[in-house]
This record gives structure tokens, C-alpha cells and sequence, in this order.
């Protein structure tokens, strides 16, 4: 620690209850909820079927084409955060400013953690845990919105984009998704079909997944790094 002073002088919310500061103040101040039946997919096949959803617009908050195009979903939040918080700090930044002045929030995670960045790695030299039959094409597979985890081919040679997350949930659907819409444009690469692959995938994500045709994957860690468990297995 430093001890030197830092001045909160504008904040940005998108939230559940409100996708701007003055929407969710007036939520929690006239004690109101959230939460509600979700409507991001169906939910159905399960017992509890209500969530705090974000109401939230890109286009209403700012967003250019571009950024909609290729930031995922909870981007696109900090980034209309950030702009809101700016916006009511009312700072002008010029260049000499901008290294003294910033935006704290939750972290992204636009990069992979230690044991994603892994198990990436771990699955690119063992693509036949992901299929039978599979062979890796490259690993990092650059698109115009971005790089797919592990581009493949499955055993009749077709073209396979690979998310690879630690815990699966929603927003790595939605980011293969883009993936998957933008590859299959290319004539060179079409049809592509994607796999979600992780050691935990949320149930919202496996029906997400599902209903868009994509396969879902759960990864041994352990098992791909060549640990063998000392517990008793019961066959």
C-alpha cells in the first residue's frame, strides 16, 4: 500500500433492476426485485426457473457496431459502464490525463486463468478427447472478433470450433455462438460445427448448447494431465 488518496468521481451500473445508475437506484430505493421467469432460454426442464436477468441494450447504451460485433455480452456491460462512469464524472481526458485515471470494476476475464489456459493446451495435443476421430488445425484459430480456442477436424473432416472454459455457463455459449456464425460464412471452413468443452458446464448453458446444436463436453482434468485418482472406482 501506498497511502496515496484515490477520488471516486463517477459510477456506472448494469445490473439486474437496471442497466444504468439511476434505473437500478430507483429499484433498490422503491424495493423492488429482479428477479423474474427466465427468458434467455427455456427453462423448462428445470425445478427453479427465475433469475435476476440484465435488461440491457447496446445500442441504447452507446455501443458502436463493432464493439456489439465482437465483445461478448458481459464486455459489452463494462463497457457501457465504464462509459457511464466517465459520463458522470463529467471528465474531459486528454492524453496526458489518461494514465492517472481509470475505471475499476469486476475483472472480464477477456484472458484465460492458469488452468484454462491449460486445459487448452492439454486438450490442442489430445484432440481425441473432445471426439472420436479428432485431429487439431490449429490452436487459437484467429477470427475478425477474435481467436477460437481449437479449430479441428472431426473423423470425416469436418471443420470443429472448440470453446474451452474451466466452468462453462452462458456467455461462452453466446461467444462460440458468433464464432460459429462467422466461420460458417467462410466457404473454406463451412460447415462448421461447434463443441463447448469444460470440466463443469452449468445445466442453463448444456439446454443453451443444445438448442443451437452445439455439443457439450466435459473434460477430465486430472485425466488429461496423466493423474491417476487414488480412490476406489466402482464399475
Amino acid at each position: 500500500m501506498t497511502g496515496r488518496r484515490t477520488v471516486v468521481t463517477g459510477i456506472g451500473v448494469v445490473a439486474p433492476g437496471g442497466a444504468s445508475r439511476d434505473r437500478f437506484w430507483k429499484t433498490i430505493t422503491e424495493g423492488r426485485t429482479a428477479t423474474r421467469r427466465i427468458s434467455f432460454f427455456d427453462p423448462s426442464a428445470f425445478r427453479s426457473q427465475i433469475a435476476a436477468e440484465c435488461d440491457f441494450d447496446a445500442v441504447a447504451a452507446g455501443l458502436s457496431e463493432a464493439e456489439r460485433r465482437r465483445a461478448d455480452r458481459y464486455v459489452q456491460f463494462a463497457l457501457a459502464c465504464s462509459a457511464e462512469a466517465v459520463a458522470d464524472a463529467q471528465l474531459e481526458l486528454t492524453d496526458a490525463q489518461r494514465d492517472r485515471a481509470g475505471v475499476v470494476g469486476v475483472d472480464p476475464g477477456l484472458r484465460k486463468d492458469g488452468v484454462e489456459a491449460h486445459l487448452q493446451e492439454l486438450l490442442a495435443a489430445n484432440p481425441g478427447a473432445l471426439g472420436e476421430g479428432f485431429t487439431l488445425v490449429r490452436r487459437e484459430y484467429m477470427t475478425a472478433i477474435g481467436p477460437v480456442d481449437l479449430l479441428c477436424r472431426d473423423a470425416n473432416s469436418g471443420s470443429v470450433a472448440v470453446e474451452v472454459k474451466r466452468r462453462g455457463d452462458i456467455d461462452g455459449v453466446e461467444q462460440l455462438t458468433r464464432y460459429l456464425e462467422l466461420m460458417n460464412r467462410d466457404p473454406l471452413l463451412s460447415p462448421v460445427v461447434g463443441v463447448f468443452a469444460a470440466q463443469e458446464i452449468k445445466p442453463q448453458a448444456r439446454v443453451l448448447a443444445t438448442d443451437r446444436g452445439i455439443r457439450c463436453v466435459v473434460v477430465d482434468y486430472d485425466k488429461l494431465r496423466g493423474i491417476v485418482k487414488d480412490e476406489l472406482t466402482l464399475f
